[in-house]
């Protein structure tokens, strides 16, 4: 997909779905990173994570436009177009847009893993980025001694 189709295919869904033409522009932005798309309020353009159509496909890209669309839409009507705003809330749910994309796996990988530790005297829990030598170090709680656990949670 190129810039041009994915032109296109904002317009259809703004009409199909909001039943108000899209007069701006949507194209690619492969600099985004942490998001799925955005809405330029100054332009009033949409741009879309090109990575989120090569990993995720055509249906994700649609959830995106439709968010990213009713950015737009409220914005140009005078509306709560942020996502603390109830209009945009209604919106999202009237029209079946996902509040958050799914995160891409490349951007999971990127995510810190943390070293569980544990006192084996008090159970307080202690979550670092770094490992922790714990033969040289106690609990700050109770002077236990720590134990690393196995986690499978990690940060975001």
């Amino acid at each position: 997909m190129n810039d041009e189709e994915l032109q296109k295919m904002v317009e259809r869904i703004s009409l199909e779905v909001f039943q108000i033409p899209f007069k701006h522009q949507a194209y690619f932005n492969s600099r985004l990173r942490t998001t799925g798309g955005r809405y330029l309020l100054s332009s009033h353009n949409i741009e879309v994570n090109e990575l989120y159509y090569k990993e995720r496909g055509l249906k994700e890209i649609e959830g995106i436009i439709k968010h990213e669309l009713c950015h737009y839409h409220l914005h140009l009507g005078g509306k709560g177009y942020k996502h603390r705003d109830r209009d945009f809330k209604e919106l999202l749910a009237k029209v079946g847009a996902p509040r958050f994309c799914t995160p891409l796996s490349s951007e999971k990988a990127k995510r810190k893993k943390f070293h569980y530790y544990e006192c084996t005297k008090c159970r307080q829990l202690y979550a670092r980025v770094r490992k922790v030598d714990i033969s040289r170090y106690i609990c700050g709680k109770c002077k236990g001694k720590l134990k690393k656990i196995e986690k499978d949670i990690d940060s975001k």
